[in-house]
């Protein structure tokens, strides 16, 4: 039988993008080396971790989901200014991103008191904050991700103290936003975790804002209820996070109402 041009075309794309090298595998994502050098692509796994992965589920339709806030907000970000690793989502499960020197910290941005604040201050979850604070937490698995100082961070060279500045100007910046955005889907920004890279274009360097920004790494409480629409659903056995996290997606118009989550997809990488 004489083979079809289309299918022959078809076959050796999908064979060239089996073959594409995987970068680094994390609790929810894979990375991908690029189509292009300097890029890299960005696969939402269904992984469901809490407690430094001690705690573990595969749920259907939750990559998909996160794949879709995170590219809304990304693209909302980078329309505003604010500069980030996100160039463009290439299929239900993933996005084209630049690739970034990732600095290994974890900023983490809170309004509300809410999870190892409320425990650590003995402070009522729900409280408002003062002001926003902004905390920062050494990335390693094996020591548990600690709470670190700005002392810390520039005696040992993670980040030098300019490229703090520019973090936490950043982080204020997306707080800003996120929160105006949330609020006009009815949803409470309690905090939200980030994490920053260094993008080099030839000898010049900035800051962007790297990894993703959705439910899995932040706080959303319904505006009136207080109900959880975020990962603590998992973390406390409260209810169904894939329902939640799709409460979010039709509050932010990214679903249409009654539209499924799609679990599957073109798949651009194996």
């Amino acid at each position: 039988m004489k083979n079809h041009p289309v299918m022959d075309f078809l076959k050796q794309r999908y064979m060239s993008m089996n073959r594409r090298r995987r970068i680094y595998e994390g609790k929810a994502k894979i990375l991908y080396e690029g189509p292009e050098p300097g890029t890299l692509v960005q696969h939402f796994k269904d992984d469901a971790t809490a407690f430094n992965a001690k705690k573990h589920a595969v749920l259907d339709g939750k990559g998909v989901l996160n794949n879709r806030i995170s590219e809304f907000i990304f693209n909302h970000l980078n329309a505003i200014g604010v500069p980030t690793h996100f160039i463009r989502r290439l299929n239900m499960r993933e996005q084209l991103i630049r690739e970034v020197e990732i600095i290994p910290l974890e900023v983490v941005v809170r309004n509300i008191a809410a999870g190892s604040l409320a425990t650590r201050l003995g402070l009522e979850e729900g409280s408002p904050l003062p002001r926003s604070i902004i905390e920062f937490y050494y990335k390693n698995d094996a020591l548990n991700d600690p709470m670190v100082s700005e002392e810390h961070i520039t005696a040992f060279g993670w980040a030098t103290p300019q490229e703090l500045d520019d973090i936490m100007a950043l982080a204020l910046r997306v707080n800003d936003f996120l929160t105006g955005l949330f609020l006009g889907a009815n949803i409470k920004l309690v905090d939200f975790k980030i994490e920053c890279g260094r993008l080099w274009e030839g000898e010049m360097m900035r800051i962007v804002l790297a990894d993703e920004i959705s439910p899995d790494s932040a706080r959303l409480w319904d505006a009136k209820t207080n109900d959880k629409l975020d990962k603590d659903l998992f973390r406390r056995d409260l209810g169904n996070l894939v329902d939640a996290y799709t409460e979010v997606a039709r509050r932010l118009g990214i679903l249409a109402e009654g539209e499924p989550v799609a679990s599957a997809g073109p798949k651009l990488v194996q």
